[in-house]
């Protein structure tokens, strides 16, 4: 992968004061906890190294507690899974009058269910593979019979490909469903699509460069998006401009129906046919060094602290306009 020089970027004064206290969420109790410790610290320097007035907050049980007091003016949510990425944290914080960064509460929590955002994707006539839900081992037959080998298992409501399980036969599936299910009862069964995986980072309703992903694994799995270090990612992607294109705009699409806001990722694949498929939208995407919005934010020439600050600057929706400056 090409390196990339991205601009110095520090807030100027009015910003600063716009802003005012900013706390990160991180960590929490979900599955993703570890990840989101990664995310929420990356993020927390990033704006420090901005001069915003930043602090890292680690967010455990109940979540009102978090609101109770509060000594913030706004929240980075840089919670990752089940309490910070599923509405609940954006519905609470709304109901307080905090201002966040990020997708509301109904976009987060339909986008953190892969199920019924596949139910949003097929109702609006978006391309994703062909699909089931999955509730009990008694509905394997039909599904065996309804989907072709292989298939992708994958508890609906958990991120980071946690539970996720390549099955090629009848066996394999009941088993994965199994492990699936003790994550969520509700199991999202999918035809696998074989050919290579892009990814399209959202900021701001403007597409960022894809970013092309390969790795020895079966698939993109946790530990290629965070422990690895050989997975491979190009930047540029490998593509005519012209299918660069039409996934970008796919993406825009696929993160428009969800109602997503601000900031997201898209992960896509590609068929050998040549023919693109939507898998899921992700609307508090990883900020860790091993995670693709901040580089494709790099490849377009945007820093972390820049991409942070201007993430964090779309939670004021009145008054004057902030700005920081960029010096080349």
């Amino acid at each position: 992968m090409a390196e990339f020089r991205t601009r110095p970027y520090q807030v100027d004064e009015q910003t600063r004061r716009a802003l005012g206290r900013v706390a990160v969420f991180m960590g929490g109790d979900s599955a993703e906890r570890e990840v989101s410790l990664k995310s929420g610290n990356a993020v927390t320097a990033a704006l420090l190294a901005a001069g915003v007035d930043a602090y890292a907050v680690d967010v455990r049980g109940c979540l009102l507690k978090a609101v109770e007091n509060p000594d913030f003016d706004r929240v980075f949510i840089a919670l990752h899974g089940r309490g910070g990425e599923d509405g609940t944290l954006q519905a609470i914080l709304s109901q307080a009058g905090i201002p966040y960064t990020g997708s509301d509460m109904l976009a987060s929590a339909l986008a953190m269910d892969k199920l019924r955002t596949k139910y949003v994707f097929a109702g609006c006539g978006l391309p994703t593979p062909a699909f089931r839900s999955m509730t009990s081992e008694s509905e394997l037959s039909s599904i065996v019979g309804d989907l072709k080998m292989p298939l992708s298992v994958k508890p609906s409501r958990e991120g980071s490909s946690i539970g996720v399980r390549k099955v090629r036969d009848r066996d394999e599936l009941l088993a994965a469903y199994r492990e699936a299910s003790r994550l969520d009862p509700l199991v999202l069964v999918e035809e696998w699509i074989e050919g290579p995986e892009f990814t399209v980072s959202v900021l701001q309703g403007q597409a960022l460069p894809v970013i092309g992903l390969s790795t020895d694994h079966d698939f993109y799995d946790y530990d290629a998006k965070y422990l690895a270090n050989d997975t491979r990612y190009r930047i540029p992607c490998g593509l005519e401009v012209w299918q660069e294109t039409l996934i970008q705009n796919l993406a825009l699409e696929a993160f428009r129906v969800v109602d997503g806001r601000s900031w997201g990722r898209v992960d896509i694949m590609q068929d050998h046919e040549g023919r693109f498929w939507l898998l899921e939208v992700n609307t508090v995407p990883g900020m860790t060094d091993h995670s693709l919005v901040p580089m494709a934010a790099a490849a377009a020439g945007i820093g972390m602290s820049e991409l942070v600050t201007r993430i964090l600057l779309d939670t004021i929706t009145e008054g004057p306009e902030p700005g920081g400056n960029a010096d080349a």
